[in-house]
């Protein structure tokens, strides 16, 4: 993971490296070697298993397309040399399959050899479509206007569709690949997204957002390729190369040049290849990492745009994004110029070759052992035996630009899930909580918390004072289970926390957020997210409590309005009273608020105060804040500073404490 001593910062390699720190501070380690590409390429072909029959499918099309070459150029041999050029019919100038054809085209009049042709031809283009592009028939494609970065370009690989036929069979073909390359793409987007919630807090607060949004929509898209590639390419391209080769043998056993010729495009594309496939890799992983910094840079900027509007930083954050910009085009480029070393390459390997194919063939002609009509068939068999054989080797450096991308999906599904921590199930929390020698150091090394001991009851309201920094929210997270301590013991009833199920430890605690997490959805669907089974009736009653109904009531749709189109217009106690309503809703016995009414006015605070009171009755709150008011009348107040506890009690026994933490923290807010 570390680079050699002394390298030079601006090196090419370094500038990538910088690049994947800029997208993803945890995801650096990004130079693949063979066996690296080998796993991850073998990993991604076992999404085959969600698709066998439409694969299998697809494989069937693909077979059919790979026969027409038994067919193809035969009846241009009969309209070449018995239809223009007159000469009588040589049944055993034809391969077996096509004899019956040909014998019953002997005998018969130019015009009516071309009007049987015309027929065939028809036929096939009723059902494959007409003769056309790469010695075969038309291909049907589907594609979307794309633009020049590695992103709109991977958008076409979602909706990856194409059939070598164009006709009903080439129709049908391209209808059930798109949905294969699309279901692919769903699912394995879906998982990213799925496995991304459940990222543990402490390295979801490492990972940027703009890069995750990159990996699952434009990093997916890449195992269509080698879903593709790696697994039909292959046996096909084999498959298409012996058929060309049964012909050959079989029919030309005169002209075996033209064989040899063509398997010797195999070791030519082979070295032609070879230096290509880790610059391919190298220049698309950072294309790609450019691009994420691209995509984290606009979230960045759009999630701040009030304090860029404010401090006048429209033209800095401009240019922050140009640069940005910038070097994902720059990035981009370098890689299609590799490309197009890679293409100019292959084409030199084969055109040598093909210049003396050429060469034999027409000699062939010249002497009279051939006849005009074979000189189509035997190059259309050169060319189409030399393009299979010739893909082979190219197969592993096309899949080169998407392994990258894969890579980068698979790096966030295999980080630790906060699921894969099963234990057993926490019932309602009847007792309390109870805290002993907790410590908690966050993963960059800083300590948060020593030395806890806590306790507290359900049915009391617990209160977490300290200034800033001190190690508040760090407790609650604890609680929460969104964080797992670095040494001690948390017991809920008992039951030490490490041996619960993540799931159910959730399940009984509400956390209260001190900036409000909403969704684009209704305000009641807000409301109930957690309990989507609450009536009405249950949403008002917990509105009221938070001090929310008066302002929804005021709204024209009220509890129905969306809050994707007013969230702008809310203030931020709205929001604080709508998020404290869900937290009420939740059916969970513990209910955990940070600074739950930083935000509130004072008859709402103490609107909201009362209400906590009632809730405590069958519940253990905890509330984190800073206002007296909301405070005071906690059954324990817990002072924290600097991580460690150094005061408990009522507000009362607190104040009598002369020079006390408490009391002169009272002092100061007084």
């Amino acid at each position: 993971m570390s680079e050699a001593a002394g390298e030079n910062t601006n090196s090419p390699r370094a500038v990538e490296r910088q690049l994947d720190v800029a997208a993803n501070p945890l995801d650096v380690d990004t130079d693949l070697n063979f066996r690296e590409t080998c796993r991850i390429v073998w990993r991604a072909l076992t999404y085959l298993k969600y698709f066998k029959t439409r694969f299998a499918l697809k494989c069937f099309f693909v077979g059919i397309a790979l026969l027409t070459p038994l067919v193809l150029p035969w009846p241009i041999k009969i309209v070449i040399d018995n239809v223009v050029l007159g000469q009588p019919v040589d049944v055993a100038a034809f391969p077996a399959y096509f004899m019956p054809f040909v014998q019953f085209l002997d005998g018969r009049s130019p015009t009516e050899m071309m009007i049987w042709i015309v027929a065939l031809g028809a036929a096939m283009v009723i059902l494959f479509g007409s003769f056309g592009q790469g010695g075969a028939t038309d291909e049907t494609r589907v594609g979307l206007a794309q633009g020049h970065d590695a992103a709109t370009q991977t958008e076409n690989e979602a909706n990856m569709a194409h059939s070598k036929f164009a006709g009903l069979v080439g129709f049908i073909e391209f209808r059930l690949q798109l949905r294969l390359s699309q279901a692919l793409n769903h699912l394995l987007r879906s998982q990213l997204f799925e496995r991304i919630q459940q990222i543990p807090l402490p390295l979801l607060n490492d990972q940027r957002i703009g890069d995750s949004l990159y990996r699952v929509m434009y990093d997916t898209t890449a195992i269509g390729n080698v879903f593709y590639q790696v697994i039909l390419s292959p046996p096909l391209s084999v498959f298409g190369a012996i058929v060309v080769l049964y012909v050959l043998t079989t029919t030309y056993s005169d002209a075996p040049e033209v064989v040899w010729l063509a398997l010797l495009i195999l070791p030519l594309q082979v070295l032609a290849i070879l230096p290509f496939p880790r610059l391919l890799r190298r220049r698309s992983q950072a294309s790609r990492a450019a691009g994420a910094a691209t995509t984290g840079n606009i979230e960045e900027g759009m999630s701040n745009v009030l304090a860029v509007q404010s401090l006048g930083g429209n033209a800095r954050e401009r240019k922050r994004f140009q640069a940005a910009s910038r070097e994902s085009f720059k990035r981009h480029r370098a890689q299609v110029f590799i490309e197009i070393l890679l293409g100019i390459s292959r084409s030199a390997a084969s055109s040598v070759v093909g210049f003396v194919a050429f060469y034999v063939i027409s000699g062939g002609v010249i002497e009279g052992r051939l006849t005009p009509g074979d000189y189509g068939v035997l190059f259309f068999y050169y060319t189409w035996l030399a393009g299979s054989l010739g893909y082979l080797p190219f197969i592993w450096a096309r899949i080169q630009e998407s392994v990258p991308g894969i890579r980068r999906v698979f790096f966030l599904m295999d980080l630790p899930s906060e699921l894969d921590r099963d234990g057993e199930t926490l019932a309602a929390v009847q007792q309390g909580v109870h805290m002993q020698n907790v410590g908690f150091v966050y993963p960059d090394g800083r300590r948060a918390l020593s030395d806890i001991e806590l306790t507290a009851n359900v049915g009391e309201v617990t209160a977490l004072v300290g200034p800033t920094g001190a190690g508040k929210t760090s407790l609650g997270l604890l609680l929460a289970g969104l964080h797992d301590p670095s040494e001690g013991v948390i017991e809920f009833d008992g039951c030490d926390v490490g041996a619960i199920s993540l799931i159910s430890l959730r399940a009984q605690v509400s956390f209260v957020f001190q900036e409000p997490q909403l969704f684009s959805l209704s305000i009641i669907e807000n409301i109930r997210y957690a309990n989507p089974s609450a009536t009405q009736q249950d949403v008002e009653r917990v509105a009221r409590s938070a001090g929310a109904h008066d302002f929804i009531s005021a709204f024209p749709d009220g509890y129905a309005t969306p809050l994707g189109t007013v969230t702008s217009k809310l203030s931020v106690g709205q929001k604080q009273r709508i998020a404290i309503a869900r937290g009420l809703l939740k059916a969970s016995s513990v209910l955990i608020l940070d600074e739950p009414t930083s935000a509130l006015d004072p008859e709402t605070e103490a609107y909201l105060v009362d209400a906590l009171r009632d809730a405590a009755r069958d519940r253990l709150v905890i509330i984190i804040a800073h206002r007296l008011s909301t405070i005071a009348h906690a059954d324990q107040i817990i002072f924290l500073d600097e991580g460690r506890i150094v005061e408990r009690g009522r507000h009362e026994d607190l104040m009598n404490l002369a020079g006390g933490h408490y009391r002169q923290y009272v002092i100061a807010q007084t």
